[in-house]
């Protein structure tokens, strides 16, 4: 087979996605029979094959002859990719040099194409510097381009990258919406496989980080499925993995998502992707912390921060679970300090609620509930409504009003039914047990109770199984008093004041006044005396 054949057999393996292929019938031919197209052809094919220097080398070649060849714009699209490739790798003082080549060829280009690529780039810069209304900017510029010259690469790049920063500005709707646009000519295969991956990929983790699973779920089901068409593909196999992971865990299969995680951090070490192998300790850690498994939820989260990743709100909860309130609270106190934005804000809320209630700060609870509640109005996603409904319902059973929490918890539970996350149900479920167990309707709380145990149990939820199973055999305690309750009053009977039951206890003095009038209403008295004297009259103190 001559020259002429190989190349031409080797265009058509490439245009069937079959890089493997194709890499090797180009490979076969001497680099001097290559033309420009061609070396970019194969730089693309290499790139999608993980083959990071072959793919710099033909890029290299193809700027070498597009600038002999007197080509701005096309020398000025090669050296963009290399600015790119070495970025990634971490060398970001060679991309940097390639970018101000790029810069410098499109300056005697005019209005090309490739000025929406230098905006993409460009983007990323202000990305990293945190400079968010250049980075939009950028990004609106990216679509500009890909509109004015019909690119379907920069127009879903553009949108796609609009929809995730307008996220990050707590405008959810709109940036939905956006990434519903970028994702039309995606799933149409009018976006290349050198870009679709990224854009999958930054699409499905911004709609993780509003907890809009149900997109998340359908998006990585298409990346699944796009990834597995493509023989050989390696640049995304490890997102592609987590993904998977993170759906399986919120749908209750935890086995699973254990070994798809474990597939994606060997993926990323060989990579050496050092924050994405931190995210997926992080996601082993919390699935590992709900099945009782502390130790190893420990080192997975002391992994990821080996990784340069913090692996929180999870390792809050992990030393909550723990009994080390005191180190969750200043966790949790100090995150809630320097987290900004209302995406961050809601991925930590609910689990400093969860802190903030166990130490006693119930004012502190009831700040950051009312907080979450508001963004979820503006988000407007169903898992985050359902964190607020839970976290109001926490609440109100903390201070004391079960029949106000009913209704919450009943709106949270039938919402994390209807988004297939049977873990959250679960426990939600738990919480109406208890609920119902304190008005006084022994029989409803029972079969809720029933209902909670069996599926946590089924899940492999050990620590909230157990919960569950104290809450169907309380201790039995006089006056129809809570564990909580009978604390106090044991403080009050041994001569505590209010501001040392606080202090022991961890609570604020308003907690402690509101436990010391339900106390009274509960035991029918009215003085301090009168209670000390039911506590030892019913061996409380």
């Amino acid at each position: 087979m001559g020259v002429v054949d190989e190349l031409v057999r080797a265009r058509e393996t490439y245009e069937r996605g079959d890089w493997v292929a194709a890499f090797q019938t180009w490979s076969d031919v001497e680099p001097e029979a290559l033309d420009a197209a061609d070396q970019t052809r194969l730089a693309y094919t290499a790139y999608l094959l993980g083959r990071r220097g072959d793919c710099v080398a033909a890029l290299q070649r193809a700027f070498k002859t597009h600038l002999d060849a007197g080509d701005s714009a096309a020398a000025a699209h090669s050296a963009l990719w290399l600015a790119m490739v070495h970025a990634r790798a971490g060398e970001l003082s060679v991309g940097g040099g390639w970018a101000m080549r790029a810069q410098g060829l499109l300056a005697e280009a005019g209005d090309v194409v490739e000025r929406g690529y230098l905006a993409n780039l460009q983007m990323h810069r202000h990305i990293e510097q945190h400079e968010w209304p250049q980075a939009l900017a950028c990004a609106q510029e990216t679509t500009a381009v890909g509109r004015r010259f019909g690119d379907a690469d920069l127009i879903a790049l553009g949108l796609s990258a609009q929809g995730r920063l307008t996220l990050m500005s707590g405008a959810v709707p709109q940036g939905l919406v956006l990434f519903d646009e970028a994702m039309t000519g995606v799933a149409s295969g009018e976006v290349s496989p050198v870009w679709a991956g990224d854009i999958y990929c930054l699409m499905i983790e911004g709609c993780q980080e509003v907890s809009d699973f149900g997109r998340a779920a359908e998006w990585t089901d298409a990346l699944t499925l796009w990834c597995d068409r493509q023989p050989g593909l390696v640049p995304w196999a490890g997102q592609c993995a987590v993904h998977r992971g993170q759906i399986m865990a919120l749908r209750g299969a935890w086995t699973e998502a254990l070994e798809e995680l474990e597939l994606a951090l060997q993926r990323y070490v060989r990579a050496e992707a050092t924050e994405a192998s931190g995210l997926a300790l992080a996601e082993r850690g919390d699935v590992l912390r709900l099945q009782g498994e502390y130790a190893a939820a420990d080192a997975a989260y002391t992994e990821a921060g080996t990784f340069g990743f913090e692996p929180q709100p999870g390792l809050a909860l992990l030393w909550l679970a723990q009994g080390r309130q005191e180190v969750a609270h200043a966790a949790v106190a100090r995150l809630l300090a320097e987290t900004e934005g209302p995406v961050g804000r809601a991925r930590l809320l609910p689990a400093a609620v969860q802190v903030l209630l166990a130490v006693g700060e119930v004012d502190r609870a009831l700040e950051c509930a009312t907080e979450l509640a508001a963004i979820a109005q503006g988000f407007g996603c169903a898992a985050v409504t359902a964190e607020s409904r839970d976290a109001v319902g926490l609440l109100r059973l903390a201070v004391g009003d079960p029949a106000g929490a009913l209704p919450h918890l009943r709106a949270a539970r039938s919402g994390w039914s209807q988004l297939g996350c049977p873990y959250r149900a679960a426990r939600t479920q738990g919480q109406l047990g208890r609920c119902l167990a304190e008005l006084g309707d022994a029989e409803s709380a029972t079969r809720e109770l029933r209902a909670a145990l069996s599926t946590l149990t089924g899940l492999g939820a050990g620590p909230d199984a157990e919960s569950v199973r104290r809450l169907m055999a309380p201790s039995q305690l006089p006056g129809g008093l809570t564990e909580r309750e009978a604390q106090v009053l044991r403080l009050l009977a041994s001569g505590r004041s209010n501001a040392e039951i606080a202090a022991e206890l961890v609570l604020s003095h308003k907690t402690v006044a509101r436990h010391l009038s339900n106390i009274y209403t509960k035991l029918d008295v009215t003085t301090r005396t009168a209670a000390a004297a039911y506590a030892f009259e019913h061996e409380l103190a």
